[in-house]
C-alpha cells in the first residue's frame, strides 16, 4: 500500500529565506541614505555658515553707522522741566515779593535787597517792577517776546499793566529783556531801558554774575524813576560777550571730523568682513 505525501508536508523542512534578506537589504539601504543625508546637511551647513557670518558682520556695522548718524544729526529734545518752567511762570502770576527766580541763580541776600528796593520805589512812585529769571526758552524766539507774553498774561488789561514793568533774564542764552506799560516806560525812559538791556543784563550774565546783573539793573531803573543820574553799566569792550553760535571754521572742522568717523565705520562694516570672506575662500 503506497503512502502519498502532499506537497504541504515539505514546507516545514524547507524554510524560505527571502523575507529576512529583504529586511536586511532594506535596513542597509535606509542606513546608507541617512548617512548620505547627514553628510549633505553638514556640507550645506559648512558652505552657508560663512555667508551668514559675513551678513552678521555687515548688520553690526550698519547698526554702528546708524547710531553714529543719529547721535550727530538728531536734535536733543528739551527736558520736561525746561519746557514746563516757562509756562509755570505764566500760570503762577506776579510774585508777592517782586522776584520769581525760576532759574535758581539768585542768592537770598539778592532777593532780599531786590524786595526792599522795589517795594520802596513802588510806595513812593507807584511803579511796580517784577524780576523773572528763567533757565531756557522753548516757546519763544527771544527774551523780548517772552517778556511781552508774561506782561500780557499777568496784567491782561491796559489799566492793570499801565505802571507795571517786567525784567526777564534768560541764563542759558545770556540775555535779558525789559517791557512794561506806558506809565512804566515813561517813568524810566527809552534810553535807560535800552542801556540796561544791552549792558547790565547780557554783559554780567555772560560772566555768570547773575546776582550782580539783576541787582545793578534794578538800581539803574530805580535811579531813573527817582530822577537821579544814570549810574551806567559794564561795557562790551571790557567784557566781551561770547557768541552762542559756532563760526564757519568751527562748523567745517566739525563736519570734517564727522566725515572721518563715518568713513571709518564704513570700512569696518563692509571692507573688513569682505576681506575675511575672501581670505577664507582662498584657503579652501
Amino acid at each position: 500500500m503506497e503512502t502519498i505525501l502532499s506537497p504541504h508536508s515539505f514546507c516545514p523542512v524547507i524554510t524560505p529565506k527571502s523575507s529576512s534578506s529583504r529586511t536586511t537589504s532594506c535596513s542597509l539601504n535606509k542606513t546608507i541614505s541617512l548617512n548620505l543625508k547627514k553628510q549633505l546637511s553638514k556640507s550645506e551647513t559648512t558652505s552657508f555658515s560663512l555667508p551668514k557670518t559675513w551678513a552678521s558682520h555687515m548688520q553690526h556695522g550698519l547698526a554702528a553707522l546708524a547710531m553714529s548718524i543719529a547721535i550727530n544729526f538728531c536734535p536733543i529734545l528739551p527736558s520736561d522741566h525746561a519746557m514746563a518752567s516757562e509756562f509755570d511762570i505764566l500760570n503762577e502770576g506776579p510774585p508777592a515779593d517782586y522776584v520769581l527766580d525760576d532759574a535758581g541763580v539768585l542768592s537770598k541776600l539778592t532777593k532780599s535787597d531786590l524786595k526792599y528796593l522795589l517795594k520802596d520805589v513802588e510806595s513812593r512812585k507807584d511803579v511796580h517792577i517784577n524780576f523773572v529769571t528763567v533757565r531756557k526758552l522753548t516757546s519763544k524766539a527771544d527774551a523780548f517776546e517772552y517778556a511781552d507774553q508774561v506782561l500780557e498774561k499777568w496784567y491782561p488789561t491796559i489799566d492793570d499793566g499801565n505802571n507795571k514793568g517786567i525784567v526777564v533774564l534768560v541764563t542759558s542764552q545770556k540775555e535779558g529783556a525789559i517791557t512794561g506799560g506806558p506809565a512804566f516806560i515813561k517813568a524810566i525812559g527809552e534810553q535807560v531801558l535800552d542801556a540796561t538791556v544791552s549792558e547790565n543784563l547780557p554783559v554780567l550774565a555772560t560772566d555768570e554774575k547773575y546776582n550782580e546783573a539783576v541787582l545793578s539793573s534794578a538800581k539803574r531803573l530805580v535811579a531813573a524813576i527817582d530822577g537821579l543820574p544814570d549810574p551806567g553799566g559794564p561795557k562790551f569792550k571790557d567784557n566781551k560777550r561770547e557768541s552762542n553760535f559756532k563760526s564757519k571754521e568751527e562748523t567745517e572742522e566739525k563736519r570734517g571730523q564727522f566725515s572721518l568717523v563715518v568713513g571709518g565705520l564704513l570700512v569696518i562694516a563692509f571692507v573688513v568682513p569682505m576681506a575675511q570672506y575672501y581670505a577664507y575662500v582662498s584657503k579652501k
